[in-house]
């Protein structure tokens, strides 16, 4: 039920093998080739050659498109593999049409986790309401798609076996673009050139570091803070999340089946950035042990949780604004280029949405700039839609004041725990604000 950040919910990650993939290790140590492909993408002196940066949501779901159009497509990840376990992130609207074209509904249907109940509880543990998630999320029962970030990630790359070059373990150290080329050195030393690269790789993305300069001037801070991390399900919770709310505070449980881990959150409003506790891990949980002392509901059992759990992350809510998405022959996907927060529920969705717009418009422009700035036009309006759900609609989960909160409660009161009414409305509309276009 979380709009992930691309990079985000690093829990308790399970490798997940990618069968006849060319894999290189750091230092340009081959580990393993594998056999041949059966069926090899296209491939022509005329083929282009693009470098994704990012194996999340957005690199994958790109490579998967650009070897689709005939492209010769590498990735390069800085972690040993494709990261899999996580928590549960959904897939609305037009995203379903994405995932739909690349054949994914059948696996991610498999995978749906059907959280069936959303509960709202007050400062002294007792419930407020219990509703249906898409009474809140505005998506649609029966429709919407709920799936471990691990089980999207499987989706995605299953097809890209045999097809896609992958290069784990490094990261893109130099990028440099005469204008006929691109030519990059990797951390490892090695040295290569691309026709095109593409950075879809996060909210804090590397990429967008090299080509377009520091952070600060795109990011877009919420006020928020948040710490996740997972820990026993010792509540008797199955399929359903429960969010504790004082004013600019949430602390929330995620559960899938009864025999898993559950995914806590804890979440508070901070007006400035605590940038001291970004490399400090203790500090990071200091600062969040601070901010939740009471003693009532689960939060002495959270904060313990957090405290020892050994896959904690601990980042800022926010966003990514930028005057372009691309530069040259580089060009930015996912949350690299328009990161919506979790707040918003969509940063997944978006992110589907976009890489098909982007590696279809590549294949219908031979011109890259025309590419890139009909990429820009078809989804910048629907990004920034959704980046405003965050803004808009983030006082459902964090209300900033007592009457906010009481504002929020009674809203949820009145709408039916049996899931009949509060779906779709302006939230709904949001998430299908694009025609999509047809590229085959």
């Amino acid at each position: 039920m979380v709009g992930s950040a691309e990079g985000a919910g690093r829990s308790r990650s399970a490798p997940i093998k990618i069968p006849n993939v060319r894999i290189f290790c750091r230092k340009g140590f081959l580990i393993s080739t594998l056999s041949q492909p059966a069926s090899p993408a296209p491939s022509s002196p005329a083929a282009r050659r693009v470098l994704v940066s990012g194996a999340s949501i957005a690199g994958p779901a790109l490579a998967y498109w650009l070897d689709r159009h005939g492209f010769e497509v590498t990735v390069v990840e800085k972690a040993p593999t494709v990261r899999g376990g996580g928590y549960a992130i959904d897939i609305r609207g037009v995203a379903r049409e994405v995932a739909d074209r690349m054949g994914m509904m059948p696996a991610l249907r498999a995978a749906h986790v059907d959280s069936r109940r959303l509960s709202f509880v007050d400062a002294a543990g007792e419930t407020v309401c219990s509703v249906r998630p898409e009474q809140v999320t505005g998506g649609t029962a029966g429709l919407d798609l709920e799936v471990r970030r691990g089980d999207l990630a499987t989706a995605l790359t299953a097809p890209l076996e045999g097809r896609v070059e992958f290069l784990f373990n490094d990261s893109i150290a130099t990028l440099d673009d005469d204008g006929d080329a691109v030519h990059v050195e990797f951390d490892s030393g090695t040295l290569r050139t691309f026709d095109l690269v593409i950075g879809a790789d996060g909210l804090h993305s590397n990429t967008r570091r090299l080509v377009f300069g520091p952070e600060e001037p795109f990011h877009r801070y919420l006020g928020h803070v948040f710490a996740g991390f997972t820990l026993p399900n010792e509540f008797g919770l199955v399929r359903e999340a429960a969010v504790w709310n004082e004013p600019g505070r949430a602390a929330a449980l995620y559960a899938h089946e009864p025999e898993e881990d559950l995914h806590g959150f804890l979440v508070f409003r901070n007006e400035d950035v605590p940038v001291t506790a970004f490399r400090n891990p203790e500090a990071q949980r200091e600062l969040v042990r601070e901010r939740f002392p009471e003693r009532s509901w689960h939060l002495p059992r959270m904060v313990e949780g957090m405290e020892k759990a050994d896959d904690i992350f601990f980042d800022i809510v926010s966003q990514i604004h930028m005057p372009a998405w691309s530069h040259g022959r580089v060009a930015l996907a996912g949350d690299a280029a328009h990161a919506t927060s979790f707040l918003s529920g969509q940063g997944s969705s978006v992110a589907l949405v976009g890489a098909y717009v982007l590696a279809g418009e590549l294949a219908r422009h031979r011109d890259h700039e025309a590419a890139f700035a009909a990429y820009e036009r078809i989804v910048r309006p629907f990004a920034e839609l959704n980046q405003a759900l965050a803004t808009s609609g983030g006082t459902s989960v964090v209300p900033g004041t007592r009457e906010e909160m009481e504002a929020r409660n009674t809203v949820l009161r009145a709408v039916s725990p049996a899931g009949g009414g509060g779906e779709g409305g302006a939230t709904h509309a949001v998430h299908s604000a694009i025609d999509l276009p047809r590229y085959e």
